[in-house]
């Protein structure tokens, strides 16, 4: 084996988001050595870009609500193929987390007797997002980093890691290199838990900042571990359209949860069009009516521009594609309108949604207090990754565990706004703790040293390419092909060109070459991404391929139902014995009969 520098630690945490941060303070607080990894630096992870709060069901704001409730709501968005025991474990649990945090010194919004405020958002029966203004995901990572540099926490900052290593059937540690100086890294572990966050850099449009180009999805099911509903990607409705520079930026759900209304160029609020049956009874039938829900009347029903997420997102493309779009390809959200409402309406807009007034004001010179913006759907979230266990967060993969985006099972078919938090915090808690548990019973693996020397000498041969293709158009290509052939509206010939298209585009990168040394190379960094990349995007397309329906994030124009035998597996991905992905359908366990009935009586 080369001659690698080797850091040992009890736990290895890969990711620094909410998830990493969370699940590494809970595997210090066992008293195990921990070690945190982040491709970025500390405290600039993609989690601080969430805006409008984290879910939990502390009814301050309406005592109606319950995490029965909130249990049911999650089921209800996910269309039933969630990993049930996770999403009753995050109803339970997530309450308090949130409390835990506003412990740790998170400053919440308040309501007038001074608890936690909550604010509307889709998909949730009852104002249930605990928020600050409308940069929730910035201070609850202020929060979670001010509180774990406490801890004895070893953070590794810019370090991406290559590949995971084994030692039989569990996880032995990583291998990482340097982003600035380009040096290989050992990292040897009892446990490791991935917390990488999502894969939305395979796409053209979206919102997810330069990390996200599914490192963990990829590592794990390259060391074995297995994907799971990775078809079900979330197209958040509401990203900037215009100027291009910025499409794609998001547009928090935390406007239309303030009152802000979705309209074309007609002028006419087009949600009104098309409510889902199970929805109709919990939707307002006229606009007043949704003013008065968002303002927390009790006994109002939401408006339509808070159905979920993927229904929202369908119906700007479907406004769109008939012609009643915005002049840049979107629709017009307007929050503007409320100064026919409240009194001092630009003073409350400013207070209420911050973020969200300088960022068009400085991006795209538009004052949202006067005037509506342009929005469309950008690709947001991938409900799918890797297949955990609902309790512990452990993988098929005997010592690796994974939680956040990467990891699936808890959001099912379609993620409502502001679980993604609670998800973090509930299930980062888990992953920690049950990591430094692992570690705690088992002694180190040997890692195979054959493993690191091959992950190295792999991401040294674009070097030795005197020609070759830039990794910058490959890159470019292939989030072509996942945006126009694999995007919100879907059909079998367009994705079986995308998988023709994404097997030439591997082809292309095993010649691609990089220019310069090893110091401080984005070249280099984005031909050592790709690998991933075409990874994920192959699996999300043979899993949208293999399920034939329509069933939330997944949207079928061939077949544009649900398929209630689709109901009863959840799609699975292996790396098989040849090399090659192999497609299973893995059957989902029966709820069990109390939480059946949680569901009934939630109604």
């Amino acid at each position: 084996m080369a001659d690698f520098e080797t850091v040992h630690h009890d736990v290895l945490v890969i990711g620094a988001g909410g998830a990493g941060l969370r699940a590494a303070i809970a595997a210090a607080a066992d008293g195990v050595s921990v070690g945190l990894v982040c491709k970025s630096l500390l405290g600039k992870a993609h989690t601080v870009m969430a805006e409008g709060g984290v879910a939990a069901a502390l009814g301050n704001v309406d005592d109606r609500d319950s995490w029965k409730v909130h249990f049911a709501d999650t089921m209800r968005g996910g269309q039933y193929v969630n990993n049930w025991r996770m999403a009753e474990l995050h109803a339970q649990e997530a309450p308090a987390r949130v409390r835990e945090l506003e412990a740790w010194g998170a400053l919440f919004d308040r309501t007038p007797d001074g608890r936690i405020l909550q604010r509307n958002f889709g998909g949730h029966r009852y104002p249930r997002l605990a928020h600050v203004g409308d940069r929730t995901g910035l201070e609850m990572i202020r929060t979670l980093q001010d509180h774990g540099i406490h801890q004895g926490i070893d953070v590794h900052m810019e370090w991406t890691v290559l590949t995971l290593l084994t030692d039989g059937d569990r996880v032995a540690g990583a291998l990482a290199y340097d982003r600035e100086r380009g040096r290989f890294r050992l990292f040897a572990a009892r446990a490791v838990v991935l917390a990488t966050g999502g894969v939305g850099r395979a796409f053209r449009i979206t919102s997810n900042s330069w990390e996200y180009t599914g490192d963990g999805q990829s590592l794990a099911y390259h060391a074995g571990a297995v994907l799971q509903d990775m078809e079900f990607v979330q197209f958040h409705p509401t990203g900037m359209v215009w100027p291009p520079s910025v499409r794609g930026i998001l547009v928090t759900e935390g406007v239309r949860g303030e009152g802000g209304v979705l309209t074309n160029n007609q002028g006419r609020r087009f949600m009104f069009d098309d409510i889902p049956e199970n929805y109709r009874a919990q939707t307002a039938a006229d606009p007043d009516e949704g003013w008065r829900y968002t303002q927390g009347d009790k006994n109002a029903r939401r408006p339509p521009e808070l159905l979920t997420r993927d229904h929202v997102a369908r119906s700007i493309t479907r406004e769109v594609r008939e012609g009643r779009g915005s002049p840049h390809g979107g629709v017009y959200l307007d929050i503007a309108w409320i100064k026919e409402r409240l009194p001092h309406a630009a003073e409350h807009i400013k207070k209420k949604l911050p973020s969200m007034y300088h960022q068009f004001k400085q991006l795209a010179d538009i004052d949202i207090t006067a005037e509506p913006m342009e929005v469309g759907p950008t690709t947001h979230y991938i409900m799918g990754g890797i297949r955990v266990d609902g309790d512990t967060q452990m993988t098929n993969l005997a010592g690796l565990f994974a939680a956040g985006e990467c990891a699936a099972g808890l959001h099912g078919a379609n993620r409502l706004g502001g679980n993604s938090l609670s998800d973090l915090l509930v299930f980062g808690q888990r992953a920690g703790a049950h990591a430094a548990q692992f570690a705690r019973a088992h002694d180190e693996a040997a890692p195979d040293p054959r493993q690191a020397d091959e992950a190295a000498r792999i991401a040294l041969e674009p070097f030795s390419r005197p020609s070759g293709e830039g990794p910058f158009q490959i890159q470019q290509a292939l989030q072509g092909t996942m945006q126009e052939l694999v995007g919100i509206v879907r059909r079998d010939d367009e994705m079986t060109e995308a998988l023709s298209q994404i097997a030439t585009l591997a082809d292309r990168v095993a010649r691609v070459a990089v220019d310069g040394n090893r110091e401080y190379n984005p070249g280099w960094h984005t031909a050592l991404d790709l690998g991933n990349l075409l990874t994920v995007s192959e699996a999300i397309t043979r899993s949208a391929i293999e399920r034939r329906e329509s069933r939330g994030g997944h949207f079928r124009d061939d077949y544009p139902d649900k398929d209630p035998s689709f109901a009863q597996f959840n799609i699975t991905v292996r790396k098989g014995a040849d090399g090659h992905m192999e497609l299973h359908h893995e059957t989902i366990r029966p709820i069990p009969d109390a939480l059946q009935q949680v569901i009934a009586e939630a109604g």
